[in-house]
């Protein structure tokens, strides 16, 4: 089933409930999505948190979503909190809410809540647990401004997906109390090679995303300089992790570890084409289907027991999948009469669309639905094979479960490959990763 753009138009807009809280952005419908951003101060204040308010309300024209803005704690209730669907934290630092404001806030992320943290939102609240939780690390320093590379690690998450995959930029780098990975899913981090001060041993993380305790939480620590909100790479990092926390853009934000690429947008070695057409490989490191019906595939080696991940794209109603447990040959039908499928289609029938083991079992479609970006956004795969039972996320959510009984297929050992479907569809793929598990072969 085809999803259809999520953003709301901006038309009529909403009075405001609080005398407390800035007026609204721009008109919008009762209905549309809401953002709180929440300024206050009770340690240093960032004489950028203006441009930063401004650059919010600009892109939330942009985005389709209102915005009220507050440095009123006060504005910490539950009713009050029901309105938004998220809150952003702008450069908010020291103690900014009292224990009731706190009970109603951890009520309203564990009711499924937003909350976006922006550079000093590290250097806020380190008594309240619940906070570095959800904030994913508290600030321990940073050094002098200056310029640093980052290196994106997540290219199909909306604040990300549009960036290269190094990113250079000058802010304020915090160092952190502690490393974010095992818990949240790294969006990007920082080389300590390519500036002075890092404290991180060399694995920096410095924005990151994650489902907690009923909600969902993005943080990013740039955001420190008013040139930051000026800035058309940083605005658009921020806009993508306000939009996925308010739920306008899906992602997998579950931890990522132990990962290896089979493809990281420079090199095909391993890789064949079996059949007729191509992908070609541009230089932002995606794979673009092109003709067919043809398949690229792993040659290098099979693999039993596994995590495969990928991230993909459709332009529009396209045809693609991902086959996995086939063995060697250079003909792409070997894979469609000996391995299996995960289909990418928009508008086929239920076994044959996004999500299905194509030709033996439909997808959760009502979860597919929910999970699924419309086509020109990114979506990530995760195909985990353990033994003869395959299942499928989409981006983080669970949608299908399968286990194979023909004794003509078997999962427990064979190859993985990419479609190229035939003129006229055009799926991408990028940063094919596996990770090998100990389970049943």
């Amino acid at each position: 089933m085809r999803t259809t753009g999520r953003l709301t138009t901006a038309v009529a807009g909403a009075a405001l409930l609080l005398g407390c809280v800035a007026g609204p952005s721009a008109a919008h419908p009762a209905e549309a999505k809401r953002v709180l951003v929440f300024s206050k101060t009770a340690g240093f204040r960032h004489d950028s948190i203006p441009e930063g308010i401004a650059a919010v309300r600009e892109l939330a024209a942009q985005g389709g979503f209102a915005v009220d803005a507050t440095e009123d704690s006060t504005a910490f209730t539950a009713k009050n909190l029901r309105r938004y669907d998220a809150v952003v934290f702008l450069s908010t630092t020291g103690d900014v809410l009292d224990d009731h404001q706190q009970r109603a806030f951890e009520g309203y992320i564990r009711h499924g809540g937003g909350y976006v943290g922006v550079h000093a939102a590290a250097d806020t609240e380190y008594d309240w647990e619940f906070y570095g939780g959800l904030a994913g690390a508290w600030f321990q320093g940073h050094p002098a401004i200056q310029p640093a590379t980052v290196r994106v690690e997540d290219r199909a998450h909306p604040s990300t997906a549009g960036l290269a995959r190094t990113w250079n930029r000058t802010d304020e780098w915090y160092n952190y109390r502690s490393n974010p990975r095992e818990h949240a899913h790294v969006l990007a981090s920082l080389d300590e090679s390519s500036y002075q001060g890092g404290t991180m041993d060399g694995d920096h993380p410095i924005a990151w995303c994650q489902e907690y305790r009923g909600g969902r939480a993005f943080y990013t620590g740039g955001g420190h300089s008013k040139e930051s909100y000026a800035e058309p790479a940083f605005r658009q990092h921020l806009l993508g992790g306000i939009r996925w926390a308010i739920g306008e853009a899906q992602a997998d934000c579950r931890p990522e570890n132990g990962y290896r690429p089979l493809f990281d947008g420079t090199t095909l070695d391993g890789w064949q084409q079996a059949g007729p057409g191509s992908f070609a490989l541009s230089e932002d490191g995606t794979l673009t289907s092109d003709g067919g019906m043809g398949l690229l595939w792993y040659a290098g080696r099979s693999f039993g027991s596994y995590s495969l991940k990928l991230d993909w794209k459709a332009q529009g109603d396209d045809n693609s999948g991902v086959f996995v447990g086939f063995p060697p040959s250079g003909d792409p039908w070997s894979a469609v009469d000996h391995g299996y499928e995960i289909q990418i289609d928009a508008t086929d029938t239920p076994d044959r669309t996004t999500g299905s083991v194509y030709g033996f079992k439909s997808a959760d479609r009502k979860k597919r639905d929910r999970a699924l970006n419309p086509p020109g956004e990114w979506n990530t795969y995760e195909i985990r094979v353990e033994g003869e039972r395959l299942r499928i996320w989409l981006n983080g959510v669970r949608i299908n479960d399968f286990t194979n009984t023909d004794p003509s297929r078997s999962l427990r050992e064979g190859h993985l490959g990419i479609q190229n479907h035939g003129a006229g569809d055009q799926v991408s793929f990028r940063d094919i990763r596996i990770k090998e598990l100990h389970g049943p072969r």
